[in-house]
């Protein structure tokens, strides 16, 4: 349903590094490089960063966040390292996380601007 996405960042560079590290946890690599964009992607870049140089932090009301697949509890759990080493701070450590209807796997972090991303996995068990 949705190609692709993409994310407002006041330091393209920093948050190059921050994504390159975070997202290759899911399988992701940099396939393009412009000015003032990144994407992101396996194929074809499905996740973009986009320079904003007077972009104000995003603020944790906005409610808006991403959430992005991983293959296993091992992927979800080196996003969610990934993003930390990297100037990410944690929005919910990895964990189970038992529901009525689905049971999930999950980690949330916060990008050094602000933008909310998770990465989940559906165990079979």
């Amino acid at each position: 349903m949705i190609d692709h996405i993409s994310v407002g960042v006041a330091d393209l560079e920093r948050s190059a590094r921050f994504y390159e590290a975070t997202l290759a946890a899911l399988g992701l690599s940099r396939l393009v490089t412009r000015p003032a964009t990144i994407g992101f992607g396996k194929t074809y870049p499905e996740f973009w960063i986009n320079l904003r140089a007077g972009m104000a932090p995003v603020p944790p009301e906005s409610g808006t966040h991403i959430c992005l697949r991983a293959k296993s509890s091992a992927d979800v759990d080196a996003f969610h390292a990934a993003a930390l080493e990297t100037g990410g701070r944690s929005d919910g450590a990895p964990g189970l996380r038992p529901h009525d209807r689905v049971k999930y796997y999950a980690a949330f972090v916060i990008d050094p601007d602000g933008n909310r991303i998770e990465a989940v996995t559906f165990p079979a068990e």
